[in-house]
């Protein structure tokens, strides 16, 4: 039976490209993101690709999204938690309250979300198991100037 893996954050970059490589080494994959044409386009010529259109800030979405999974798999062997959004480089004064609480649900809410449905998933599923991957930023050690902190350059990781 080939592994599973959902991916946040599939539709470009860095999640596109593991998505990509996931499915060329005959996983299951599960593509999240918010745009269902960029998450087409990393499934195209791929069979094993299931286009899961989530804003991972919200929680009916995200336990839809991995229901659908779970639903279509039997089970989900790793999450790789990649969905995040920065800022236009500011000053900590000149951020919005507003902005700063969109990246905050996106970059740690989303994140949380995800690991919250796939442990509960990985947690019942025969044999019990899986691995959760958290992708972070370069800035949280390489600050840039200008640049506030987001919420996952601040989490810690473990030694």
């Amino acid at each position: 039976m080939a592994k599973s893996i959902i991916i946040t954050g599939a539709g470009r970059g860095i999640g596109a490209a593991t998505a990509r490589a996931f499915l060329d080494a005959g996983y299951r994959v599960g593509l999240i993101g918010r745009n269902e044409d960029t998450l087409a386009a990393t499934a195209s010529g791929h069979e094993n690709a299931l286009v899961l259109t989530c804003d991972v800030g919200e929680p009916d979405q995200v336990e839809a999204a991995f229901a659908r999974a779970y639903d279509e798999w039997g089970r989900i062997d790793v999450l790789f938690n990649n969905a995040g959004r920065g800022s236009p480089a500011r000053t900590i004064d000149e951020t919005s309250v507003e902005d700063w609480l969109d990246v905050v649900q996106i970059n740690l809410t989303g994140s949380f979300l995800c690991a919250r449905a796939a442990f509960a998933i990985m947690r019942k599923q025969s044999p019990q198991g899986g691995r959760i991957i958290n992708n972070g930023s370069i800035s949280a050690h390489v600050p840039r100037p200008d640049q506030r902190p987001t919420p996952r350059q601040s989490m810690p990781s473990p030694a």
